[in-house]
């Protein structure tokens, strides 16, 4: 417990985003489908928005927090293809499809099931879903992702933010919420509303799920 406490102290005097690293990764997977207009569902500061402008023709970002949103506006104030919506998933245009739609540590905000049904439904025909998630630790295949994780966290945080913060930056401000479903009710729900998505157990307490509609 003693060793925990510490390395909770030592991540948090340098600080780094466990989704920021997966933000690559994501644009890859956008770029590969050929995507060319995109929706970035919880898109924060605009971090990952600015990865997907580089290979999309327009990007709309929903985020929820009023403060954060208008962050993200003013950052691309002059870029008239990225759009910056104040509202959370439900305020998305609901006659509108997307080539591809991204998560990042969003889903376990909102109900499984109905969310994964309405992301489906946001996609055009051939659109990709993408998610890096967040879900509940349960089993011992939790436990050695977990421990690599731990070991590899402050080593990171010395990386990327070798000096001392006073807290975290703005784009990790946002509020957080412990998941609740496990891996494998994640599986599950997946199997019954995006058949065929594949998902993976990812490092940093992430997993990844991508979804391809059918193109007809």
């Amino acid at each position: 417990m003693a060793l925990l406490s510490h390395l909770d102290r030592f991540n948090r005097r340098h600080p780094w985003n466990h989704n920021d690293h997966y933000g690559p990764w994501v644009a890859r997977q956008v770029a590969a489908s050929g995507a060319r207009d995109v929706l970035d569902v919880g898109c924060g500061t605009g971090n990952l928005a600015a990865r997907l402008r580089r290979h999309a023709a327009t990007v709309t970002g929903l985020e929820p927090d009023p403060a954060t949103a208008r962050a993200a506006a003013e950052r691309f104030a002059d870029d008239p293809a990225v759009t910056v919506v104040q509202t959370d998933f439900a305020g998305r245009d609901p006659l509108r499809r997307w080539d591809a739609v991204t998560l990042v540590a969003v889903l376990h905000h909102l109900p499984l099931l109905p969310t994964l049904r309405a992301l489906r439904g946001c996609l055009a025909p051939g659109g990709r879903l993408v998610i890096v998630g967040c879900h509940r630790e349960a089993g011992p295949a939790d436990l050695l992702v977990a421990l690599p994780a731990m070991i590899a966290n402050p080593v990171m945080g010395m990386i990327k933010h070798p000096a001392r913060a006073d807290g975290p930056p703005a784009h990790m401000t946002a509020p957080t919420a412990d998941p609740q479903e496990t891996l494998a009710d994640i599986r599950a729900a997946a199997a019954l509303e995006l058949p065929g998505a594949r998902i993976r157990r990812r490092l940093f307490w992430r997993y990844t799920l991508v979804y391809d509609a059918p193109a007809g």
